[in-house]
Parts: structure tokens; C-alpha cells; sequence
């Protein structure tokens, strides 16, 4: 069977056209009906489901501060928690005062005595009194302390563990010596955030006893 186009091309291309029109028509009516579903549910979400969500917040806010504000001394389980929260740091600066004992038996020579000893961790001062057998340990005394260094767990340099050491007072008796250092010390020495070693010098160090011009004094062989 043979089958002949009477159509004129023009028919043709106008029904083709026809067509194409319908299809985008079609497409830009979805393409509207979605954004406007997309911007009606925008609407919603904004104007709806976000003030309902404020709402809800509003009222929770209001209801956990009606409860905190029935609560019975609720100031002083604040002050409480707010002591509790500053222990740690606290205890991070906290003085470790037990190292007293250890470090005044190694900076004391053995011929001399405390008999009264006071110290300031505010002001970071020390005060020696006591007696020794002569001015001359009580010399050495002074010394060791200008001398004495310490090193920590966290720096392995050597500092001077005392400074400002002063010979307050001091007096000569038939039985010996009495005496009054003053000083300051490091606090680190006392800081609890590193393990602290002290180094003590064993001979004395001063500029009377290190130029000592002995060779003055001694006889010509």
C-alpha cells in the first residue's frame, strides 16, 4: 500500500510548532507550580513552623527560670558550684609548704642553729634568728643561701632559689654567735606544678674567700 503526504510543508512545520509549544507550556507550567509550592512552603516554614518553634523555646525559657527561681537557696548552690569550678586552678597554685623542712636542712650549716624562723608566701620573705658556733659559719650561712640555685622538672637551667639575702644582725659571745638573715626566695621553688631540686654549694664562695691573697701569707720555702 502506497501512502502519499498531501500536506503542504508548511502545515508541516506549523503543526511541528504547534507541538513544541504545548511541550514548553507544558514544562513552564510545572516549573511554576513547583516553585510556587517551594515558596509556599518557605512561607510556612518561616511564618508558621519557626514562630511556633519560638513559641515552644519562649515557654520552655520560661519555664526552666520559674523553677530555678523556686529554687531554695539557689544563690548559694550557685556560689557553691562557682568554688567548686576554681579548685582545680586552685590547686594548680596552691604552696607546697612541705618543702620547707627539707630545704632548711640543706641550706643550714651544722654548727649553727634556727631558733626562730618566719616566712611570707605573699611577699615571698624569709627571716632566719638563731646561734652558731662562730661569725664564721655564720658567714658561710649567708653565703650558701646567696649561692643556692634549684632547678625544675619543666627547665633544667639553674636560678638562684634566694636573693636580697641580708645579715640583719649579728653578735659575738664567749659561747659563740647569734644572728638574723633576711631574704627573699623564688616562689617557683614552692610551686606545686613541677617537682623542684635544689643545689646546694658546699664550699664558700664569697669574694673575701675566693681572692683571698694567700700567697701573701705564706713563707718563702
Amino acid at each position: 500500500m502506497i501512502q502519499f503526504n498531501l500536506l503542504p510543508d508548511v502545515k508541516l512545520e506549523f503543526i511541528k510548532s504547534q507541538q513544541l509549544k504545548r511541550t514548553v507550556m507544558l514544562a513552564a507550567t510545572l516549573v511554576t507550580g513547583i516553585s510556587v509550592a517551594v515558596l509556599i512552603l518557605l512561607f510556612l516554614a518561616v511564618n508558621i513552623l519557626q514562630k511556633q518553634q519560638i513559641k515552644n523555646q519562649t515557654s520552655d525559657i520560661q519555664k526552666y527560670s520559674k523553677q530555678l527561681q523556686d529554687t531554695p537557696d539557689l544563690n548559694k548552690i550557685l556560689t557553691i558550684q562557682n568554688q567548686l569550678n576554681s579548685l582545680p586552678a586552685l590547686h594548680d597554685k596552691k604552696v607546697v609548704s612541705s618543702r620547707l623542712l627539707n630545704y632548711i636542712t640543706q641550706i643550714t650549716p651544722a654548727q649553727a642553729s634556727i631558733s626562730k624562723f618566719s616566712i611570707d608566701f605573699v611577699a615571698n620573705t624569709m627571716s632566719f634568728t638563731g646561734t652558731a658556733d662562730s661569725l664564721s659559719t655564720i658567714n658561710k650561712f649567708v653565703d650558701t643561701l646567696k649561692f643556692t640555685t634549684y632547678q625544675t622538672s619543666a627547665d633544667s637551667n639553674s636560678k638562684n632559689a634566694f636573693s636580697d639575702v641580708v645579715l640583719a644582725n649579728f653578735s659575738r659571745t664567749d659561747k659563740g654567735a647569734s644572728y638574723q638573715i633576711n631574704l627573699k626566695f623564688d616562689p617557683v621553688i614552692f610551686d606545686s606544678s613541677s617537682e623542684v631540686t635544689l643545689t646546694v654549694p658546699k664550699t664558700i664562695s664569697t669574694r673575701s674567700e675566693t681572692e683571698k691573697p694567700e700567697a701573701v701569707f705564706q713563707e718563702k720555702q
